[in-house]
Parts: C-alpha cells; structure tokens; sequence
C-alpha cells in the first residue's frame, strides 16, 4: 500500500499483539472533576497483547482499562500523569506503613474490635501526655474505645464496658463531692467523664519510662482527662463579676490541680480495689495493682466494693472462663487467579462503589469491561523456566480472604519486569484496617518473593503520579519511587523530578540536570522525614490508623460512551516513511486495501498514513513494527 505498510491476512496467532483504531481522545476527568472533556489522551483499542509487549507500553506510559490502552497527552490534558514504579528490593517501609502492617496483625489477633476504627467510633485526639514529665516518649493518650477488647479478653459476666462504667461513676462521685463545697453558681453545668482503655503499645512506653525513673513498674489500663474539661467549663460559665468564692477558686482552677484534688477525693470515697489511681499531667490514670491476686490473667482490673475474699472468688472464676475460651486468631488467605467474572467479587465492588465512591448505578457489564476483560495473552509457567514466575503472565485478581470472607480484590498484571497494580476494591465495613495501603504492601512483598524465582521481574508499578491531584500524591510515600520522563521515557528518582513538578505540573522531568544546583540529592539510604512524608503524602499527622478514603485510589475508569475520536491530525505527526513502513496492517484477510475498501482517494491515504505515523510516534518505532495494527 502506499506508505509502504504491509498487509497481512488470516488468522492471527494467539501470541501476537493486536491493536484497534488508534485515534486521540477527550474525556472528562475523574481528578480535576472538570465540567468538559479536558482529559486528552492517546487510545486505542487491543484485541490481544504479549505480556512482553504490554511491559514495554507501560514503559512508554501507557496503561490499560479494560482492553483500552490508553496514554495522556501531557503537553495537553489538565492533568499530566506520569507513570511511578519502585524497586521492590529497596522499598523503605515507612512508620506509617509499619503501623498498618501492626494493626492488621493485632485484628487478626483477636485484639482489634472491628467496630473500633470507623469514623463514628472515633474518639476526638486529646492533646496532653499521659505520665510524667510533660515531654515523656509516652505523650499519647489512646483514643481507643473500651469496645476494643475482644469478649474473649474479658468475661462474659465481666464486660469491658462494666469496667469503664464503674470507672466513670467513681469519678463523677468525686467530682460531685468535691465541687458540692465550692460555690461555682447554677450556669455551671460539670461535664461527665469519659474513661478509655490504653493502647498496649502506650502501656510498653509507659513501663519503659518508669523503668528509666527506677520506679515500680505497673500497668497503665485506664485514663481520663475530665480535669481538662471541668476547666474549661468552668471558666467558659463563670461571670465576669465573681465572688470572692469563686476567685479564690479560680486562683487555684488548673487541670493538675483537679485532677489531684480528685485523686485524693475518691481515695477517701474507696471502692477502688484492684488498682491504683494517680494524677499525671492533669489526667486520671489507673493502674493495675501490685498484688497479682488483685488482677486477672488478661490485665483488665476488676473494680469492686465487695471483700476481698468474693473479689478472690470472682477472680477465680475469671481464670477458668478465659481458659475455656481462648482468643480466636483470624486466618488471612491471599489468593490469586486469573481475571474471570466471579459473582462474589461483583457483590463486593458493588458494594465498595456504592459506599466509598458513591455510584448509584453499577452494572455487571460495566464491571466486565473495567475489570475482568483483559488483552494480555496468558503465558502459564514452565517447569525449571526462571524467565517465568509461578503464577504466569498475565492478568490476575488477588483475594484477600478473612477467615474465609472476601474482604478485599486487588487486580493486577503480572509482567516480565513487574507487579503492575491496576485497582483495588475492599469491604467499606473494614474501611480502619487501611487495606489500600495494605494489599499495596503485600503486593510489593510479592514482588520480593518472585523475584527470587523469577531475576527479571523486580519492580512495582503504582499506575499514574499526578502531581497537580492532592489525592494521588500518596504513591510518592512508597519510597524510593521513579517517574517516567514523558520525552526521552527514562525513569527519574522521585525526589529529582519533584522540584521540577512543583514549578510545572507538566516537566521533561529528565531535564533535573539543569537544577542540579539548587536540587536535594536523593534520600535513597534511609526513611523519609515524618513531617514532610505527612504534608506531602497526605497522611494523617494522627497517631491512630485513620483511614483515607482517597488510599489505592483508582486509575481512569475509561467507558466507551465518553471517548471520542479526533480525526488525526497529519500537520502533527513528525514521522517519515520510513517510521511506518515496517507495520502491518490487518486488512480482514485480504492482502489488497482496494478489495477491502473499494477505490481510494489519495487523500484518505494520506490520512490513513498519517494515523499510522502517529500511531508509530506514540507507541515506539520498535513496538509499532512488531504489533499488528487492525483496521475496523
């Protein structure tokens, strides 16, 4: 044909690539939430692709949607993405990170109530330390409900809620003895305490600390900080023009000071057996007694009035009922197979959708196109073939499993060089075990194992960094991350490009060289700074794991009925013959244009020669030459 592209007919070979229509196309963006189709991108549609062949489209930025590839035009779209990956081998896990991976292994333990973590079970961060001194390592007071303790921790005629309940009523006794003596006026309304249970991760600190002071180690079980809160209460209800009383209470009105008047308050009230209460830092905090008689095998303190022969009794019985019923340990099964439809998954990305993203209308065929149909043509493993991993090439859906239930799918495309992440959907009723961040770090382990077996498949690929998309900057914290350079498609280490993203949401990012000067070098030998990791990455400057809901966010979900094809454009393509005379085209088994189309116009082959060269341009001369480029 003219062009000097070459035909091809009959039936292909299931092992070579197959593309479709290559055009332009705008859509609407899902990250800038833009009111007309600004997202432009290359796109073309693939009827089969070698896994090899795939590889080196996503090292051109390319991804796929379905059996849509597509690839953002940078210079133009509003929202330049650039493709991230990391070196499995030389991931830095991060704290953050470690305390996902902690509080996955404590639910899994039986000692993380599943309730605990959701946004209405949150307790509000409390701002003062729990011992003393004030600058303490231990400075962290649990924001933990008592419902974190499993039934198995405590008794079923001993409830945890019992135990904070007795707690609460001793401090609001105190609280009414001591301040019945003082004058504070009828506007002032006392709040009501609120005791929670300590993390044990604080309580080991705590310990340390005591150690460090050679005082005698006890267990920090409870705290309350309603000295804060009487406080403020106080001052916010007291007039300006007080009495006498009231100054002289006023002059003496500090959290420290309440909470050792209370202290010493429901010391005289008793009823505190069991434990011990002190005043730190204007908290209340109890402890477990000394006496080993006076607590059970869990290290929840029983309060009581009765004697202590019946406390004795109880506590007997206690031991016999937390040897009867152990904690259950959940089991946690990832499983992996290759993309088919399977109804279960469907129920939970239907759910997941619905709750998370907020999608009214999720159909089965819109899931099939997104997630199940695939063009990467499976490759199956061979025996003593390291080139090869275990499961194959190709596209695969990673189960989690708990005990059984499905909690969690990531989808993934296993490659020649990588573990390519393409989406994640997980139980919303497990939103507090951060399972984004998660599976994210399961996958890279896997990456780890595989590469043992398996030399040439050692990266992780993450799916687009967008710089100018708050939401998606949490891919850097996987570290140490590269970004493909959309000019020369080198990969260039995160911390040298993000000057350059900082000043230009679109960068040659391989032109770093010429910031040299004025470029931090790369923190490749150690962890990131927790404060910037927090601001920069969007994590939670929390000490509890919270949950963000933009974690694993998801790649562009690409629908048929919002692309459109531009006509392409011959003024742009900048390629010679010479670019596409090597492709072969797909004519339908015919080897002729003239048969399949009937006569042509020069100007329709001049078209058709300038698609193709752009085609050629966008894809890589060497990927161009080897794939088959089908006519519709």
């Amino acid at each position: 044909m003219a062009g000097g592209a070459s035909s091809s007919g009959g039936a292909r070979d299931g092992g070579e690539s197959v593309v479709i229509d290559y055009g332009r196309r705008r859509t609407t963006c899902g990250y800038c939430r833009s009111s007309g189709p600004t997202s432009i991108s290359h796109g073309m549609w693939a009827n089969s692709l070698k896994a090899d062949d795939y590889q080196a489209l996503l090292d051109r930025g390319w991804r796929r949607s379905g059996c849509f590839l597509y690839k953002p035009e940078m210079e133009r779209t509003c929202c330049p993405s650039y493709t991230i990956r990391l070196k499995a081998n030389d991931f830095i896990c991060s704290k953050e990170h470690g305390r996902v991976l902690k509080k996955m292994q404590r639910f899994l333990d039986g000692e993380l109530d599943p309730q605990v973590g959701s946004p209405q079970r949150k307790a509000s961060p409390t701002k003062r330390s729990l011992s003393e001194p004030s600058n303490s390592p231990t400075s962290k007071v649990s924001k933990v409900s008592a419902n974190e303790f499993q039934e198995a921790t405590c008794p079923n005629f001993l409830k945890e809620d019992e135990f904070i309940c007795c707690l609460s009523s001793k401090i609001n006794e105190a609280i009414d003895t001591y301040f019945q003596g003082v004058i504070l006026g009828s506007t002032v309304q006392l709040p009501k305490a609120v005791v929670k249970t300590v993390k044990p991760q604080v309580k080991k600190k705590v310990g340390e600390a005591m150690q460090k002071n050679k005082a005698g180690v006890q267990d920090l079980v409870y705290t309350c900080n309603i000295s804060f809160q009487i406080v403020a209460a106080v001052r916010r209800a007291l007039p300006k023009e007080k009495s006498a009383n009231q100054t002289e209470v006023l002059a003496d009105l500090s959290p420290n000071s309440v909470a050792e008047k209370l202290v010493m308050t429901m010391e005289r009230l008793g009823g505190l057996a069991g434990f011990e209460v002190k005043a730190c830092n204007g908290h209340l905090n109890f402890y477990s007694a000394a006496n080993p008689a006076m607590q059970n095998h869990t290290g929840a303190v029983v309060p009581v009035q009765a004697s202590d022969k019946t406390s004795r009794s109880k506590q007997s019985s206690v031991n016999k009922i937390s040897a009867k019923h152990p904690q259950k340990r959940k089991s946690l099964e990832i499983r992996m197979s290759t993309s088919h439809f399977d109804p279960e998954e469907f129920a939970l990305y239907r759910k997941y959708q619905t709750k998370v993203h907020k999608e009214k209308t999720i159909t089965e065929s819109s899931y099939r196109r997104f997630l199940v149909d695939t063009p990467i043509v499976f490759v199956p493993p061979k025996s003593g073939d390291n080139t090869v991993p275990p499961c194959g090439f190709g596209s695969f859906h990673q189960q989690y499993r708990i005990d059984g239930k499905l909690v969690a799918v990531g989808v993934v495309d296993i490659l020649p060089k990588c573990l390519s992440s393409k989406y994640l959907f997980w139980d919303p009723d497990l939103a507090f075990l951060s399972l984004g961040k998660y599976t994210a770090l399961k996958e890279i382990d896997w990456v780890k194992t595989t590469h043992e077996h398996c030399p040439s498949l050692q990266y992780y690929y993450l799916g687009y960094y967008i710089h100018s998309c708050n939401k998606m900057r949490y891919k850097a914290a996987y570290r140490p991350s590269e970004l493909l350079c959309p000019v020369r498609y080198e990969w260039i280490h995160y911390d040298l490009a993000k000057p350059l993203l900082d000043k230009s949401q679109y960068s040659t990012l391989s032109d770093y060289a010429t910031m040299q000067d004025e470029t931090p070098q790369p923190q490749i030998c150690g962890p990131s700074d927790d404060s910037s990791a927090k601001v920069d990455h969007h994590e939670s400057p929390s000490d509890e794991d919270d949950e963000d809901v933009n974690d694993y966010e998801s790649e562009m979900m690409i629908d048929e009925e919002l692309v459109d094809s531009e006509k392409a454009d011959t003024t742009e393509c900048g390629s010679s013959i010479k670019d596409i005379e090597n492709i072969t085209l797909d004519l339908n088994g015919s080897k002729d244009l003239q048969l399949v189309f009937g006569p042509i116009e020069r100007r329709h082959l001049n078209a058709l020669e300038g698609q193709l060269s752009r085609y050629a341009k966008v894809v890589g001369k060497e990927l161009s030459d080897r794939m088959v480029y089908c006519m519709s």
